[in-house]
């Protein structure tokens, strides 16, 4: 029974769970995103969330206690440098969770989960300006001028040739063909 046991085990020991949360959660802070199933994702949210509300106090005590989590310097640089900068002004909900396809081995659900503040895509914060566009489409410019083709009715540039025409032109080419065979053992004879 699991009375009172409100977390995901995530079928694992403690310390291993422990461990793969913080790899995991040191991971996420490198690369800002991280795919992974989504039963993990979920777990991951919930133990990288309040690190994240502690580094907004830069603090030796607050260092501490998210070292004592981590225990990787680096992420803890990055996470108290830059990324506690740019989460600054929110109040929470510092991840996303983006559900993926399943995974062909197993069929586990897979998710994307990345910091909210990293994707410029689904900010909200980020005024994307929009280019001005015209309905009569396209204009040449000089440059292009020179390279732009002109519009030729298809009947004009087709020409219609007799059969007999195609057939006197093949005949010639024979013609001149042999001769110059002709011409070659000619050459060959002399020698």
């Amino acid at each position: 029974m699991r009375h009172g046991k409100k977390f995901n085990h995530l079928g694992r020991k403690a310390a291993h769970r422990k461990a793969m949360l913080a790899n995991m959660a040191c991971s996420l802070i490198e690369h800002k995103r991280i795919k992974t199933t989504l039963a993990k994702a979920k777990a991951l949210r919930v133990y990288i969330e309040p690190l994240i509300t502690k580094s907004k106090n830069d603090t030796t005590h607050s260092r501490r206690v998210v070292f004592s989590y981590l225990k990787q310097k680096e992420a803890i640089t990055e996470l108290f440098g830059d990324i506690s900068s740019k989460v600054s002004e929110r109040n929470g909900g510092y991840t996303r969770i983006l559900k993926l396809s399943n995974r062909l081995g197993d069929n586990a659900q897979m998710s994307l989960i990345e910091l909210v503040d990293y994707n410029t895509e689904y900010s909200t914060n980020v005024i994307k300006t929009k280019k001005a566009r015209r309905r009569g489409g396209k204009k040449v410019s000089n440059s292009d001028a020179s390279i732009s083709t002109v519009d030729i009715p298809l009947a004009e540039v087709v020409e219609e040739t007799p059969a007999a025409e195609v057939v006197e032109e093949v005949n010639d080419a024979k013609e001149s063909k042999e001769d110059s065979e002709g011409s070659k053992a000619d050459d060959k004879e002399k020698k």
